[in-house]
């Protein structure tokens, strides 16, 4: 049986956390006494919380009713489960993804992914349920994207349809396609944080990728951009409200440690800073109606943070600056 995920405690301090002494600046043979530095309960947490692990109950799993747990399956898809759970093993998992595995039931598995710096996902948890049919590896497996109904990619549908060459799901590229003696979950799970949530979303539109590069191109992607933004902040509400089974307690610690580098991104973003980036007093500013948005709905996505107990956070403006741009050059 694999180790419980919600088995830390939440809002109290580990005496058993690591402490660390600052060195003294002073030259004096009489230097300060040693500042401890004590870790917070959710950085324990999230320091401890294994890449891969095993549980046993699945309910909530969108394709727990697709198979049969007391069902034997070929020994070529044991075979293959058991490969893609030993490359997780290895710690061949980047550190933005975790995954857990059903050891009762193993066709089910749930992914999630940490949205990366400099893209409109950054610092959002991307949940995914995944199901290995009776035929896999010859096919490949079923992925269903935790949505809240929302649309925040084109790849990425309100249904949780993942769209995706490596799923069959898209008519790509041959090489791009499931290959059923080569392909594994690390690599289809690596190409969705890749591929899917990435720094300009708008041009995984086939109709749209020829525009990369130019001015009306790049204009609809910003617009875009900002919407994703928006919808990963909902996104964001969304799974601190409803985190999926054997993912709550990483959820709370995630936004909890998070909780003031997402406040001081979007108070950029309404200062008027691009999307995808925290630098004030750029000339490139976002638009007004973006930064009202990002403003309004920051009041919730703070709620939800002071319900996990986060402190000491930074005030939203009521309404975004007005920025006067110099037109004289």
């Amino acid at each position: 049986m694999g180790m419980s995920t919600t088995d830390q405690p939440w809002g109290c301090l580990n005496s058993s956390s690591n402490i660390t002494s600052k060195p003294s600046r002073n030259s004096s043979s009489h230097p300060r006494a040693p500042v401890e530095v004590v870790s917070s309960a959710q950085v324990n947490f999230l320091r401890h919380f294994k890449r891969f692990d095993t549980v046993e109950d699945f309910s909530d799993h969108h394709y727990v009713s697709k198979g049969n747990a007391s069902k034997q399956h070929s020994k070529t898809w044991v075979k293959k489960v058991q490969v893609d759970w030993k490359i997780f093993l290895e710690n061949n998992l980047p550190e933005t993804i975790s995954v857990r595995a059903c050891e009762s039931r193993m066709y089910l598995m749930r992914a999630v992914i940490i949205g990366a710096e400099g893209t409109p996902y950054h610092d959002g948890l991307f949940f995914f349920d995944i199901h290995f049919p009776d035929n896999y590896p010859s096919v490949p497996p079923m992925v269903h994207y935790h949505s809240g109904g929302l649309r925040i990619n084109p790849n990425l549908y309100s249904s949780g349809k993942v769209c995706l060459s490596l799923l069959g799901t898209w008519n790509g590229n041959p090489r791009e396609q499931w290959l059923p003696q080569e392909s594994t979950m690390l690599q289809l799970l690596v190409s969705i944080q890749a591929l899917i949530l990435n720094q300009k979303p708008y041009f995984n539109e086939p109709a749209y990728e020829r525009t990369k590069g130019t001015p009306s191109g790049e204009a609809y992607s910003k617009v875009y951009s900002e919407n994703v933004y928006i919808s990963s902040l909902r996104t964001m509400v969304y799974g601190m409200r409803k985190p999926p089974k054997h993912f709550e307690e990483f959820v709370r610690s995630h936004y909890f440690e998070r909780a003031h580098d997402i406040l001081k991104a979007a108070n950029g973003y309404i200062d008027g800073a691009p999307v995808c980036s925290i630098v004030k007093g750029t000339s490139q500013v976002e638009s007004m109606k973006f930064r009202t948005e990002v403003a309004v709905f920051m009041k919730t996505v703070v709620d939800e943070f002071v319900k996990l107990g986060v402190n000491e956070l930074e005030d939203i403006p009521e309404q975004p600056p007005v920025i006067h741009t110099d037109t004289s050059r």
